[in-house]
């Protein structure tokens, strides 16, 4: 096979979209850049099941269009290693722009870019100008295809919670890596968290992480938008996306602040997710990331992952207020 394929990111990001696999040897030439294609507006059916009961989204992120909202995403590329402004607004169904959304968990707009093989993740909060364009500074480590998801609930009456999604390219020499196997551990910046339960397909499950740091439980989690935790799951191959919240908030009389934190979750179908909890303590806002087998029983036991550079999320809470 020739070990010297060119190929533009945004091919790339296509190919991963549709699921082609490209033949590559250890190591790629330098991605050829060309135009980006004029960005299309795509009206596509809503996912079945877009909302579960008790758990949050159980299949959403698949479509641009949903409910009479459109993401248009203004920077469909970027370039791997870089700095850019990721820009986008979100539609209503007479291709006016929203400048009215409803506050949820102190934002009124959660952004997710996450990469098609799941081991780049973003969870960020851009700023929204007042003609409704919404804007925020990225730097992604690697080329290929990404997904970008907008996590919004409109202010308008009677609006439910939506989550769109398009597709980004980041050019630059493309290496694609696999999945990490499943594990019930995971280490981030000296501190340990384990996951207990599993995630069922179309019905609701329990899901509890445990945060610890040198072998000792961690009893004063910070909140954090407003909760001592938040999980984002991402099925391997399309990036369906499930965004659910913990039992309790802070100040309730009944939520500990760790090391437990519990949800409820519902999957959309068997397969391979990836799990994302974020977490606040000594003033900084972590991230834990699972591969996790909805459908089985129980999560293999004595596995762990560590993460890597390539795989630490952003937070962008200073400075981004609305």
């Amino acid at each position: 096979m020739k070990t010297g394929l060119k190929i533009t990111a945004f091919a790339a990001a296509l190919a991963a979209t549709f699921g082609t696999a490209y033949g590559v040897g250890e190591a790629l030439d330098p991605v050829v850049a060309e135009p980006a294609p004029k960005h299309e507006k795509r009206h596509e059916p809503p996912a079945a099941g877009a909302h579960a009961a008790g758990g949050g989204h159980a299949a959403g992120g698949l479509q641009i269009s949903e409910g009479g909202y459109t993401l248009d995403l203004e920077t469909p590329r970027v370039a791997a290693g870089h700095r850019a402004d990721l820009r986008f607004t979100v539609r209503d169904d007479r291709g006016r722009a929203v400048t009215e959304y409803r506050r949820e968990h102190d934002k009124e707009l959660h952004l997710i870019v996450a990469s098609r093989d799941l081991l780049t993740y973003r969870h960020l909060h851009p700023t929204r100008a007042a003609d409704g364009t919404w804007s925020i500074p990225v730097d992604l480590p690697r080329a290929g295809g990404y997904r970008v998801f907008a996590d919004f609930t409109p202010a308008r009456k009677g609006a439910e919670n939506l989550t769109l999604g398009a597709d980004l390219a980041a050019s630059g020499s493309y290496r694609p890596q696999e999945l990490p196997p499943a594990a019930v551990t995971a280490h981030v910046d000296g501190y340990d968290v384990e996951l207990t339960g599993s995630l069922q397909p179309g019905r609701e499950s329990e899901l509890s992480l445990s945060v610890s740091r040198d072998g000792k439980p961690v009893t004063d989690l910070q909140p954090y938008l407003g909760a001592y935790g938040h999980l984002v799951a991402l099925r391997s191959g399309d990036l369906a996306y499930l965004h659910v919240h913990p039992h309790g908030e802070p100040g309730d009389g009944t939520t500990e602040p760790g090391p437990e934190i519990s949800f409820t979750a519902t999957a959309p179908s068997t397969g391979r997710y990836r799990l994302f909890l974020d977490f606040k303590h000594d003033g900084v806002v972590r991230t834990a990331a699972f591969t996790v087998e909805a459908g089985e029983q129980s999560t293999p036991s004595g596995t762990s992952e560590q993460s890597t550079p390539s795989g630490t999320p952003e937070h962008s809470d200073d400075g981004h207020g609305h």
